[in-house]
């Protein structure tokens, strides 16, 4: 199995504009997530629609891709930047060797696409090597990340969305909504009732399986929830839920960044 991460960083945040470049540590973000991604893997590349994040991830050393501006999501972003690595012959099998246009589907099915967001300079190791053991499972198309959720507050929250799963660890759901329904208790006690899961955005796809969702249409759940994931699980796509029960930083908005400066140096010290 052949795995390499694609970060996607784009400049022009409604929230945060230039948070790839906002400086955490001494460091740009951007580096910060490389740096994370890389102790673990040897392809890594930056797919960005801006000059400036392409210049800095040169600047330190890294590997970018530029992509176009006009992507709706950051996994359409990582399949063009796949698309172009694959063109110049840059990526490479699990052999080593230079990997020729037209791969066919079990050339394809044999490559694991990995997806950081730019905005994680906290993800661990540990949490990518989870990620790719889902992929020891011959029916995981795309792996995700859960954690267990630490309040009913927490819980609540729908910027933090959901998730259930079968007995094998495959979502049936993702939800902004608190899921699922504890019938019977007042909401205070949902808490103690079941272990409630925490979606942590970071996937990683089967590089055909990534081809052909990046293709579908938005569907109906994800219009009415705003998860681009639930346009894979409606279109039948299997995706596995890894475990991990370690909290990632974010940073979404510039109030953040303070809260990731103390969490760097309690984390240093």
């Amino acid at each position: 199995m052949k795995f390499m991460a694609i970060i996607p960083a784009r400049y022009a945040s409604t929230r945060y504009p230039g948070k790839p470049l906002a400086i955490l540590g001494g460091k740009p973000v951007i580096q910060r997530v490389y740096e994370q991604v890389k102790s673990v893997l040897d392809d890594v590349y930056v797919a960005t629609d801006d000059q400036r994040i392409f210049d800095a991830v040169i600047g330190f050393g890294g590997k970018a891709v530029m992509t176009r501006v006009d992507h709706k999501s950051g996994t359409d972003r990582i399949e063009e930047a796949v698309e172009k690595l694959e063109e110049s012959g840059k990526w490479r099998s699990a052999e080593g060797r230079l990997q020729p246009d037209g791969r066919n589907k079990e050339e394809r099915d044999n490559i694991v696409v990995i997806n950081v967001q730019g905005d994680e300079p906290f993800i661990q190791p540990s949490q990518i090597e989870t990620l790719m053991h889902l992929f020891d499972t011959p029916e995981t198309q795309i792996g995700t990340l859960g954690k267990h959720f630490e309040s009913i507050d927490a819980i609540e929250n729908p910027n933090s969305p959901k998730i259930v799963t079968d007995n094998r660890g495959f979502a049936l759901y993702f939800s902004r909504s608190v899921i699922p329904y504890i019938r019977g208790k007042e909401r205070d006690e949902w808490f103690g009732e079941y272990p409630f899961l925490k979606h942590l955005g970071v996937y990683a796809y089967r590089r055909e399986i990534l081809a052909e969702v990046t293709k579908l249409p938005q569907s109906s759940l994800e219009k009415a929830e705003s998860l681009e994931q639930l346009r894979w699980l409606q279109n039948g796509y299997r995706i596995r839920v890894g475990m991990t029960d370690i909290e990632t930083v974010g940073i979404d908005a510039p109030e953040d960044l303070t809260r990731a400066e103390e969490f760097l140096l309690k984390h240093l010290a």
